[in-house]
């Protein structure tokens, strides 16, 4: 498919009543058509992988149309120059999480880049870090625990972040690390024991949720299979 024809089909697509919903939810409704994730999916398995495609649907600032090409992208040949191009142009939650979660934790470049980004300033970077920590918690089904807790001390670090959308991402990564095996889980806790006696009131958001979700019966019975 090429760009003229993928670009017709998302304005055909187009569903401005979704947008005000999407608004509600905080995402932003600047350059948004208003199109479902699985409508995007289902595109994207039409057009299969197609690494020059996705520059330029992303290069068109089009809301949709950078989500798309999250999901086209190839990974191996993504570089780390095009990773912090397109972090630095994220102005919305869903695109960041779409991004990390569909190409960036499938790169080679991806756990140098949590690092790197969770220690930026600007909300939605800084959102990139943690939300990247979260989808290797979730995808990588390779990884050490040892790498896992190397991210720990950055979480309680980022925990006193009070911006809603770093907040929320920071809870996720501590989450997610924790729901991978038992080991993780004890760690996770501690983490977030620790996170819960410091003085903001972000980090204690961040602290009693994670516990709560982590300590759950349904947690422990779910570790113990």
């Amino acid at each position: 498919m090429t760009y003229p024809q993928v670009f017709a089909r998302l304005k055909r697509q187009r569903n401005p009543r979704n947008v005000a919903g999407m608004a509600r939810f905080g995402i932003n409704p600047k350059n948004t058509l208003g199109i479902s994730i699985p409508t995007l999916r289902t595109l994207a398995k039409q057009i299969g992988s197609d690494h020059a495609l996705a520059q330029k649907l992303w290069a068109s600032g089009i809301h949709e149309a950078r989500i798309l090409a999250s999901m086209i992208d190839e990974p191996a040949k993504v570089t780390p120059a095009q990773m912090d191009r397109w972090v630095r142009a994220f102005d919305s939650w869903d695109v960041c999480d779409q991004v990390c979660m569909n190409l960036f934790d499938k790169t080679p470049h991806a756990w140098k880049k949590a690092i790197e980004w969770s220690k930026r300033s600007r909300e939605f970077e800084k959102r990139a870090g943690f939300a990247l920590m979260a989808c290797l918690a979730w995808h990588d089904q390779t990884a050490s625990d040892a790498q896992f807790e190397k991210f720990l001390p950055l979480i309680a670090r980022g925990a006193t972040d009070e911006r809603n959308f770093v907040k929320k991402a920071v809870n996720w990564a501590l989450r997610g690390i924790g729901k991978r095996n038992r080991a993780l889980q004890r760690a996770a806790i501690r983490a977030a024991r620790h996170i819960a006696q410091m003085e903001s009131r972000a980090a204690r958001w961040v602290a009693a949720d994670a516990l709560r979700e982590l300590q759950s019966a349904t947690a422990q019975k779910k570790l113990r299979l």
